[in-house]
């Protein structure tokens, strides 16, 4: 795994010959710019990914400056290197994320009302379900696949007494759902949906605009933690830290109880217009 970081200093011979360096386990770049021309933004991908070439190393974890440099990002995703974005651990986060909301939102507990977006299963998904649907009262799940639920729905029930409900009816069943949990609804389908018009989406997986205009909620998309990172990668973003030397293949209790010792907790979310 490397860290690619901007080189705070370039001297003129760096910056003209578009020179990358490796130091340790950081590939510096040239750089005080956030945003370059695609020729120069080509030439440093290409020299990235001749040092990588030479570690066969396909994990990355970007600088927050870096981050920005589109250009750039785009090449090295072309090259199919692995990018650590923090989106595997917000999803770990989701009960911490859920706290922080009902806190900062100021919101009672048994006016919560829960919708879960979600069309491909995973373990985390049915923990998570499991754990929602024992504590609220009404948790609904969303989906264009109700047939991939039905085994999960029929167990919950035999073994909780607790019945799901699942259903994809897009005028109804998030209509009055004030916290939405959205895994894995892309831009375009969420937006066949009538929402809650100051619900508060949490997007888990990618980047989603609403378009609908009398939506007032908070749209989340990205988020920070606290944790004591190493102050030698104080340029990078925390979550990106931590999710990189995680072991994901673990059981999720695990991971969930490794989190908890680490004393990560949620140090903002941000939305679309705001953060919390």
């Amino acid at each position: 795994m490397y860290y690619i970081q901007e080189n705070d200093k370039p001297n003129k011979i760096e910056k003209w010959l578009h020179i990358v360096k490796l130091e340790n386990d950081r590939i510096l770049l040239p750089v005080i710019e956030t945003s370059l021309e695609d020729k120069k933004a080509y030439k440093l991908a290409i020299k990235t990914k001749n040092i990588l070439d030479k570690t066969n190393s396909k994990k990355l974890v970007l600088s927050r400056q870096v981050k920005q440099l589109e250009n750039y990002v785009n090449y090295l995703y072309s090259y199919h290197y692995e990018i650590v974005n923090g989106k595997w651990l917000f999803q770990m986060l989701l009960f911490e994320v859920l706290e922080y909301v009902i806190k900062k939102l100021k919101m009672k507990r048994e006016e919560i009302k829960i919708g879960i977006l979600i069309n491909d299963i995973s373990d985390f998904a049915i923990y998570a379900i499991q754990k929602l649907v024992t504590k609220y009262k009404f948790v609904k799940i969303v989906t264009n696949h109700m047939e991939r639920f039905k085994n999960m729905e029929e167990k919950i029930a035999e073994e909780q007494g607790i019945f799901i409900n699942v259903g994809n009816n897009r005028r109804k069943i998030l209509s009055k759902t004030n916290i939405i949990f959205n895994l894995d609804f892309p831009t375009e389908l969420i937006n066949r949906y009538t929402i809650y018009n100051t619900a508060t989406i949490i997007n888990f997986k990618g980047n989603v605009k609403i378009e609908n205009k009398r939506f007032n909620g908070l749209n989340i998309n990205d988020y920070e933690i606290d944790w004591k990172t190493n102050p030698h990668l104080e340029k990078f973003q925390a979550k990106d830290v931590y999710e990189a030397i995680q072991h994901k293949n673990q059981p999720i209790e695990e991971i969930l109880k490794k989190i908890k010792r680490d004393n990560v907790i949620i140090q903002y979310l941000k939305g679309v217009k705001t953060i919390i």
